[in-house]
């Protein structure tokens, strides 16, 4: 059985783009909950001066990670009309297909780390 993997990935929003962003991260959730059955959370945090926003997604093995990276070069290119990626951090152990991508991503100027060894925790499942 494959362990749970924790994908973060901090972003600059662009100048003038925050209310659009969260117009356009908010509308893209319905279609991430029910298309992406295995991305078991998805969050979103502004730092402080609302320049940055964490994205944090956590899924219950490397297979959901790369059911979730599927079509992601073209929601990223719409989301990238807010936001730039300044980084990515997977925790855990990804696939093949997940290390490729993140491959791509790194030769593109964007931090990528993996710490890959879970060593133990647990996910609550949503309530009733």
């Amino acid at each position: 059985m494959s362990s749970p993997i924790v994908f973060v990935s901090r972003n600059r929003i662009k100048e003038g783009m925050l209310a659009a962003f969260q117009e356009h991260y908010r509308g893209s959730l319905p279609l991430t909950e029910a298309g992406k059955p295995g991305t078991h959370v998805q969050l979103a945090y502004l730092n402080e001066e609302t320049a940055e926003v964490n994205i944090i997604r956590v899924f219950p093995s490397a297979e959901a990670l790369d059911l979730q990276l599927q079509g992601a070069d073209e929601r990223s290119r719409t989301t990238y009309q807010f936001i730039e990626p300044v980084s990515i951090e997977i925790l855990g152990t990804p696939n093949p297909y997940a290390l490729e991508m993140m491959k791509k991503v790194s030769g593109s100027g964007i931090a990528v780390s993996i710490t890959p060894s879970f060593i133990g925790g647990f996910i609550r499942p949503k309530p009733g």
